[in-house]
This record gives C-alpha cells, sequence and structure tokens, in this order.
C-alpha cells in the first residue's frame, strides 16, 4: 500500500484529501507545518505538499526535503501562474496540481508515481551492503550484524549508522546528521543525537570504531 504524506494546513482541504484517499484503500497522514515533513518523511512513499504554509514557503520546504530524500513531491496548490509551476517542477517536485483538483486526476497521478517506484527502488538497492570485518549493514533491509549476530537498532540509530558508514574515513558534523535524521538541526535535538550515538556503539560493542572528532562530529574508522 502506497503511504502518502499530506502537508496541508487548511482542515477542510486536508480532511477531504485524508478520507477521499482512504476510499480508494491509499494510507494517509496529516501534517500543517512544512517542518513536520521535513522529519517525518522517511515513513511516506509520496508527499502531498501545500506551497501556502503557516511556517515556511513550500518552494523551501521542497528544496529542503531534497537535501536529505528522495521520496516523491506532487505539489498540490492554489497558485497557477506559470511561475510557481516552473519554480515547484526546478526545485524538485515530481508533479503539479492546482486546486481544486478532481480525485480521479490526484488517483491517476499518485498512480503513476507508484508505477515508478519499484524501478527507484531497484536503483537505490544497488549497492546497497556494506562490510566492514565481522560486521555487516544491509542499507536496503536496515539490518546489521556483528559477528554474524543481528543486532537489534531503532529507527534513528539505524539512521546514524547508515549515515556513517556512507562516509568511511570521512568527519560527519553533528549539523548533517541533525538535519538528514531530524529534519534540522535544532539545539534541543543536539542532546538526543548523543543519547542514539551512544547507543548505538555500545550495541556494535566495538571499541574505537565511531570515533567523536571533538567539536565538529563522528568519523565511521572501519
Amino acid at each position: 500500500m502506497i503511504r502518502v504524506g499530506i502537508v496541508e494546513d487548511d482542515d477542510g482541504v486536508a480532511g477531504a484529501l485524508v478520507d477521499g484517499l482512504a476510499l480508494h484503500q491509499i494510507s494517509a497522514a496529516r501534517m500543517s507545518h512544512g517542518l513536520d515533513i521535513l522529519s517525518r518523511h522517511p515513513e511516506f512513499d509520496v508527499v502531498l505538499l501545500d506551497l501556502g504554509l503557516p511556517d515556511l514557503d513550500g518552494i523551501e520546504v521542497l528544496r529542503r526535503l531534497r537535501q536529505v530524500s528522495l521520496v516523491p513531491v506532487l505539489i498540490l496548490t492554489a497558485r497557477a501562474d506559470e511561475r510557481s509551476v516552473v519554480r515547484g517542477l526546478r526545485s524538485g517536485a515530481d508533479d503539479y496540481l492546482v486546486k481544486p483538483v478532481r480525485m480521479a486526476e490526484l488517483l491517476a497521478r499518485i498512480e503513476a508515481i507508484g508505477r515508478r517506484m519499484p524501478r527507484r527502488a531497484a536503483q537505490d538497492n544497488r549497492q546497497q551492503f556494506r562490510s566492514f570485518g565481522d560486521i555487516e549493514v544491509d542499507l536496503a533491509s536496515r539490518t546489521v550484524s556483528v559477528a554474524g549476530l543481528p543486532v537489534p537498532l531503532t529507527a534513528k540509530e539505524f539512521d546514524l549508522l547508515a549515515l556513517l558508514v556512507d562516509n568511511p574515513g570521512s568527519a560527519v558534523s553533528r549539523q548533517f546528521l541533525m538535519d538528514r535524521i531530524w529534519g534540522d538541526a535544532f539545539v534541543s535535538v543536539s542532546r538526543s543525537l548523543d543519547v542514539h550515538m551512544n547507543a548505538l556503539r555500545t550495541k556494535l560493542g566495538r571499541d574505537g570504531l565511531i570515533e567523536t572528532m571533538r567539536g565538529f562530529g563522528y568519523r565511521w574508522t572501519a
């Protein structure tokens, strides 16, 4: 089942979209602020994005989202001028629809994106296996084992691990990690990063494997 994230501040429009998609067996969750999708994007296969949001302009949300995710984005907005359409598509949107939109057309657009998803997934799954001695990380299935034994990680612990093993030997900044995993480098998540990193180190059980770069970030040393 395709999971759709709806970023829409109008309660009436959002409710109609959620209910309409549910009638066609499509799971949908509504968010009213742009910052919400920046932290929740891994939950969805497709994002419906309004441009007139209360916290950030939708184009800015899209630009930030494209820095951390390739999730398909369908802009759904009242802005019908050519400039807005061009800006949206050039900023990384996969499609652009102007309100009010007929549910049949919206479903057709989502289905078209869905047909492209297997090809995207196949491309993304290439070279998704990482091996470092007796540590094996499968980015596609989001699993890790040490000395042949599976290591249970939380979603955020695995996200941290994935970013580190994708850049072995390179220093990865705290800001980059927080931007990619929590959506923005707020001071409030800095402590959360430390807690998750310490838990990851403990579960992997390999001293020195994740090196702290004081005042900057971390480095995968394997």
